[in-house]
């Protein structure tokens, strides 16, 4: 899938060459609600069916050769970013997205009559629409482009931070710091440990999302208005379906059931939730870091993150967590674009859901905003954070949680009756139970090594 390209230049129209229609022209103007339009990818979905759909009805011998050659050509053009601004219409539009789907029948149709020197006349809705309905069309295009997006896109950008966090995780095993719960000191870990728990969150994302690519790989297509195939041959679905698996790399196939494939978007609920979580797993680990890179005097100062611009307007020498709060905002969007895909699955009514245009919008958003924050939170941030072992070494020594590993030997209130005086006088855990107890100094050592103490 490709993304814009200014050098595409030579193969666009000036916004005064209109290669839509009038149905397109209607929809602009009925469609004003916002400046919203569909995702590129969106469109490269939709152009990639038109052209699986062309081929097919030449196999079946409903389409001759030409017209379905001509239908490719222009298809691809499409799918490859040419005549972006030939696709205006808002994503608030008729909730079956048949204008969007109109719009590029308009528009293939249009370029085919160009690129032929008028010899080759197509209808788009006799032709370039042959055995379709927006329908099981526009189903199919966010089914089509979530699972490639996914696939492309941010299930390597997940593989990226998960390797980065892993190999921070290999420099520091030997670091031990202390843990924290309520945001209180607790029992030590080392800083490899608490990195393998953000680890683990990403590649548990990863992983969830990947599963999620044989459900989003059945397609509507073949179904067209309702579910019973009407005006499409019985074969059309197995070979489009077919054709989109060779050209996009993903196994695709007709789906299960059609009635449930138009009527629900069931599939996009649950992976707008799967992405949801990789959400709130970004989350943890940006307000992680911006914890414990906060300071340098009055904060944790654990971390040091690479200064990437000025912190402040007023304020010199500041340095902010501007990656992590970036990433905090984008995953805030996500899980509010949950909401969203939520609600709009719930407008299945009857045999068509009525929220189709939204519901592809909103989870192509999400991906794109998880896949970039992934990459940029392993890029500019993970790769080049530094440990301030200073301060970890201070705060670990003087933590009067370990007293924890006495109680065992000494029980629960002579332990916190260690751990308060400790903390009360600035002393050590060590310190004042070789005053309060009778454990010698050698036991004690041994007790309250916080490498120990880890499992490690």
């Amino acid at each position: 899938m490709q993304k814009n390209d200014d050098n595409k230049s030579s193969k666009s129209c000036e916004i005064t060459d209109i290669l839509y229609g009038s149905e397109t022209a209607k929809a602009l103007t009925n469609f004003t609600i916002s400046e919203l339009k569909m995702p590129r990818a969106f469109l490269w979905a939709l152009a990639t069916i038109k052209s699986a759909c062309a081929q097919a009805n030449q196999e079946l011998g409903l389409l001759d050769a030409d017209k379905s050659a001509a239908i490719q050509v222009a298809a691809k053009e499409v799918a490859d970013g040419f005549h972006v601004n030939q696709f205006p219409i808002d994503v608030f539009q008729t909730g079956s997205g048949t204008s969007t789907n109109m719009n590029v029948n308009e528009v293939i149709a249009s370029l085919v009559k160009r690129h032929s020197q008028q010899k080759i006349n197509l209808h788009p809705n006799d032709d370039v629409n042959m055995g379709q309905s927006s329908n099981d069309v526009i189903p199919s295009c966010i089914h089509l482009s979530t699972a490639k997006l996914i696939s492309d896109e941010l299930l390597p950008s997940l593989q990226h931070l998960s390797d980065t966090l892993d190999a921070k995780a290999s420099e520091h095993h030997s670091t031990i710091k202390t843990g924290r719960t309520h945001l209180m000191d607790a029992m030590p870990l080392s800083f490899a440990q608490e990195i393998s728990g953000w680890s683990s969150q990403i590649s548990y994302a990863h992983d969830q999302l990947k599963n999620s690519l044989p459900s989003l790989c059945k397609l509507a297509i073949g179904g067209t208005a309702i579910g019973t195939g009407v005006n499409t041959h019985p074969e059309f679905a197995a070979i489009v379906t077919r054709v989109l698996s060779e050209r996009t790399g993903l196994t695709l196939s007709p789906a299960d059931n059609y009635f449930r494939a138009i009527s629900a978007q069931d599939t996009a609920v649950q992976v707008s939730g799967m992405l949801k979580t990789t959400a709130v797993s970004l989350s943890k680990v940006s307000n992680d870091i911006r914890w414990l890179s906060s300071g340098p005097l009055n904060g944790l100062n654990e971390l040091q993150l690479p200064e990437l611009q000025k912190g402040s307007s007023i304020m010199p020498g500041k340095v902010n967590p501007v990656i992590p709060e970036a990433v905090l905002m984008a995953c805030t969007q996500v899980i509010g674009n949950d909401t969203t895909v939520t609600l709009a699955g719930q407008s299945g009514n009857f045999q068509l859901n009525t929220m189709l245009p939204l519901i592809g919008h909103t989870l192509l958003q999400s991906i794109q905003l998880l896949s970039s924050s992934s990459s940029a939170l392993a890029d500019k941030v993970i790769k080049d954070m530094q440990v301030n072992h200073t301060m970890i070494n201070q705060n670990l020594v003087r933590n009067p949680i370990l007293a924890t590993a006495l109680t065992n030997l000494i029980g629960y209130d002579k332990s916190a009756e260690i751990a308060k005086k400790a903390h009360q006088e600035k002393r050590t855990v060590l310190d004042v139970a070789l005053e309060l107890t009778d454990i010698s100094e050698t036991e004690l050592v041994a007790l309250l090594d916080p490498k120990r103490l880890t499992g490690g």
